[in-house]
């Protein structure tokens, strides 16, 4: 599509909910493979619920996820004087008119359509209403057609149809003034020159109304591209109670954005079989023709299998910065404590979240060792003091500290006591980290560095005097 330009528009009356984040990646996706023009813009309209709050956690969401935008964020309430000029328009033109019906009397019309098996729509009281008292409030109606059928082309769902006779006339301005969200997204993608709309599919209703609006108005009509929902395991819409529904909770759950990404363009688009995609790969190949017509449903153990992928193939360096943030979060200081990415080596294979592997990096950071009672009672003993000794003397004298050297000194000092690994191993383990649960013995000696890991056994060979 030529000169292609797109937009995502979220209200920022919440965090930015991951059917949210999904849409603005396909926008963002097919901007950037057309070479086209990619915009973010603040819905704002609804001055009671918007905050500023909502609107830093979707700007941070957009970032965290690595979604730049060409233009904006543009903000619905800085035109309000351009959404007001264009409501006089329509007035002026006989496309819109002044509805003076009080909520009361709306409310009774409605209950009286649906006990006589009508529709629940706008009677047309005001529609050819020609006094304006000046004393009573009003709200501007847009004057839709009442015959004929709009029909679009759906880039995904394919042709969509709608009876004119079931529209209503909808409120495009309240009576403070202030304009509704179908009229003002009209106006926004009409001004900024969008011409081709990718939303979420619970618009589609909007959609006929809204190509009248722009007919209306003189403005070309965009096509549009209507993306199914995300539903639960149990074929609901997604909500809280299937897991976290914040694009940040994943950031906070220890996710890393690369996977949240890769997971949310598959949750409804396909390329052949291939399941792991790097944002490249997904620039180059995504396109509309590809994207399903059915809801994706969303899978958490699908979306943890894509992590732990990341975290093993990731950069060690990458993830150690990521990772002392972490261990920030937990309380731990990484200050003093042995490099983070010869941490993070030995602990990518084991971890699904980087809030696993924080876990399981703490005892490296630990100041002192505290053991795991049940640990220390069933391997912690009387007779490991000579091994631990003997292992402290040979890890004392070597001449190099890495995993061979290391693993050389637990060879010559088990075969002098004619011992084996798995006799011994636990009782190191638990003298170095507190339990019988870490990466391997030779790899946490290695990282933890010869002065720090000859102290921890010293402290384990004390414990094991005073007990």
């Amino acid at each position: 599509m030529p000169n292609l330009r797109v937009r995502f528009a979220p209200s920022p009356t919440g965090y930015l909910h991951i059917g949210g984040a999904r849409t603005a990646l396909f926008n963002y996706l097919l901007a950037r493979k057309e070479k086209g023009t990619f915009i973010l813009r603040i819905e704002d309209t609804d001055v009671a619920r918007s905050t500023q709050e909502s609107v830093d956690a979707i700007l941070q969401a957009m970032e965290w996820l690595g979604l730049s935008y060409d233009e904006g964020p543009y903000y619905q309430s800085e035109r309000f004087d351009l959404y007001r000029q264009k409501v006089e328009e329509l007035l002026a033109a006989g496309k819109a008119f002044r509805c003076y019906c009080t909520a009361e009397e709306l409310e009774a019309k409605r209950e009286a359509a649906l006990k006589s098996g009508g529709k629940p729509k706008y009677d047309g009281t005001c529609r050819n209403r020609t006094d304006h008292p000046a004393d009573r409030p009003f709200v501007v109606r847009f004057r839709s057609s009442q015959e004929g059928t709009t029909t679009f082309a759906d880039r995904i769902k394919g042709p969509i149809s709608f009876q004119n006779e079931e529209l209503d006339d909808v409120i495009i301005q309240r009576s403070d003034g202030t304009p509704t969200y179908n009229f003002v997204v009209v106006v926004d993608d009409a001004e900024m020159g969008i011409n081709l709309v990718i939303r979420g599919d619970d618009h589609i209703n909007n959609t006929p109304r809204q190509i009248l609006m722009y007919q209306a108005l003189g403005y070309p009509v965009p096509e549009f591209a209507h993306v199914p929902m995300i539903l639960g395991a149990d074929k609901t819409r997604l909500s809280k109670r299937h897991g976290a529904t914040s694009v940040m909770a994943y950031k906070e759950m220890g996710f890393l954005p690369e996977a949240l990404v890769n997971y949310l363009v598959r949750l409804g688009w396909s390329y052949g079989d291939q399941e792991i995609f790097t944002m490249d790969e997904l620039i180059e190949k995504f396109g509309l023709e590809n994207v399903g017509r059915s809801a994706g449903v969303f899978n958490p153990d699908k979306l943890l299998w894509l992590n732990a992928h990341y975290i093993k193939s990731g950069d060690p360096v990458r993830l150690g910065n990521l990772l002392r943030e972490y261990l920030d979060a937990m309380g731990v200081s990484t200050e003093g404590g042995p490099e983070l990415p010869a941490v993070v080596r030995t602990l990518q294979e084991r971890s699904r979240t980087m809030v696993e592997m924080a876990e399981g990096a703490a005892f490296y950071f630990s100041k002192e060792v505290v053991y795991d009672p049940e640990a220390a009672a069933k391997h912690l003993t009387a007779d490991k003091q000579p091994v631990l000794a003997a292992l402290q003397r040979g890890l004392k004298s070597c001449t190099g500290f890495d995993e061979a050297a290391i693993e050389a000194v637990f060879a010559e000092v088990l075969a002098d006591l004619g011992l084996k690994l798995g006799k011994v191993g636990p009782a190191v383990r638990v003298a170095l980290v507190g339990g019988t649960v870490s990466p391997g013995i030779y790899e946490v000696l290695a990282v933890l560095g010869r002065e720090e890991s000859l102290r921890r056994l010293a402290n384990a060979i004390q414990f094991l005097q005073q007990t």
